[in-house]
């Protein structure tokens, strides 16, 4: 892991995000971490990172949990059999 001021990444923002490919770059402000530079794989690795630290997505992740935990669910069976009936999901 890089550590890099803002004042640095700033003047030469290309070279670390180059370096960013090979490890991720830590952004400082005064000393302080401030923000990181990772690579990114695909847009779908970008879209976890997004969902991951989106506070409206793990707020319905958390009340989604918390109803199973509550009813206990739906048996697997149940889940394909309603997603291919809603025509979502067509088995193979």
């Amino acid at each position: 892991m890089k550590f890099a001021p803002v004042t640095d990444v700033k003047a030469k923002f290309s070279s670390y995000l180059k370096a960013s490919e090979e490890e991720p770059v830590v952004i400082t402000k005064n000393g302080r971490p401030m923000a990181v530079l990772l690579p990114l794989e695909d847009e779908e690795a970008l879209e976890r990172l997004l969902l991951e630290h989106s506070s409206k997505f793990q707020k319905i992740l958390n009340l989604a949990k918390e109803q199973i935990r509550e009813s206990g669910g739906i048996p697997h069976e149940h889940f394909w059999s309603d997603l291919e009936s809603d025509g979502v999901y067509q088995a193979a």
